[in-house]
């Protein structure tokens, strides 16, 4: 039971109370011993004395009631009310506009739509989920990035040590960006880690993306991508997708569920515990390369920083192929 924020007594106190009372102790004398006044030890003794014995037992004869009065001689009619609410549902107006309409004040229009929950327009309902998947490999490319942030040294789940001070949390290293591809059909992910997220480098990682599915025999087709402005105002990547002659598909704004199958694959790589290889200011203290699901880890980590703090320009590569039933992709 939710009690009112001044509550002096809880239920087992207001119990307490009543019980004393009952046990001969005065109103007075009760209220002296519970630190509340005579009235509210009156009050609630009256209270469990005209209980039944189904609401003694579980106290609800000693919870709070509601503070709406009995009576409102001043509210209006359900005639009236009813008039009220059938102008909003006709018209779907607000209190100001319904009551220049009907005459009425327009804090009466809005007390009644609240009490009637028609205060607020319902919510419209969500399209069904559409999953797609296109028939042949490179027939769709999803493309996204994601942002990692970089760490000095590896924290208490990785050392388990939790006395050290939290100076290294407040070291502004910085952060790299994995950038991905993945195909629709076969699921086939090519990832790189870089510092950056900039026009050239999106570029750069498209190129070497799609060279690395033509060696894998997969001619790409299309390509999704969000709204950032790293996809659509990137004249150079316009030229390398009109040069192989890929279309460029953008999903609508504020709908992540379409480019679903990149986001879900990024998810992967963050949530996986220690099969990421998270880049550190010291090149020996990173964990040695594993396998994230079925993905395959190739090439060597350039992307370690050194004591200075200066990030290398060399990629890390990471390729391989994603898991179906985790990297499903629903649009809505």
């Amino acid at each position: 039971m939710r009690l009112h924020a001044n509550a002096k007594l809880g239920l087992a106190g207001r119990r307490a109370v009543a019980g004393a009372v009952m046990d001969g102790v005065s109103v007075r004398a009760a209220g002296r011993r519970f630190g509340v006044s005579p009235t509210t030890a009156k009050k609630w003794f009256e209270r469990w004395e005209q209980a039944s014995e189904p609401q003694r037992r579980s106290l609800a004869c000693l919870a709070d009631r509601s503070s709406r009065p009995h009576a409102c001689p001043r509210l209006i009619s359900m005639v009236e009310q009813e008039r009220i609410c059938a102008e909003r549902r006709r018209t779907g107006w607000g209190p100001r506009l319904i009551a220049g309409a009907l005459g009425y004040p327009h804090q009466t229009v809005w007390k009644v739509l609240r009490r009637h929950g028609l205060s607020r327009s319902p919510r419209a309902l969500r399209e069904p989920v559409c999953r797609y998947e296109w028939p042949c490999p490179g027939d769709l490319l999803h493309v996204d990035t994601k942002r990692f942030a970089r760490f000095t040294r590896p924290g208490h789940a990785v050392t388990a040590d939790r006395f050290t001070t939290g100076a290294h949390k407040r070291q502004r290293v910085g952060y790299e960006w994995v950038h991905s591809l993945v195909d629709d059909h076969s699921r086939l992910a090519y990832s790189e880690l870089h510092p950056n997220e900039t026009a050239a480098t999106v570029t750069g990682f498209i190129q070497r993306g799609l060279a690395f599915y033509a060696s894998h025999g997969i001619t790409p087709k299309r390509v999704m991508s969000d709204n950032a402005w790293a996809y659509t105002r990137n004249r150079s990547l316009a030229r390398l997708l009109a040069t192989h002659g890929i279309r460029h598909l953008l999903i609508p704004a504020r709908r992540p569920q379409v480019n679903g199958k990149v986001e879900r694959y990024q998810q992967t790589l963050k949530n996986a515990n220690g099969d990421w290889d998270r880049p550190t200011a010291q090149a020996n203290t990173a964990p040695p390369h594993c396998h994230t699901g079925s993905t395959t880890t190739t090439g060597t980590d350039h992307t370690a920083q050194s004591a200075a703090g200066h990030p290398s320009p060399a990629p890390t590569t990471y390729v391989g192929r994603t898991s179906k039933r985790s990297c499903g992709s629903s649009r809505r």
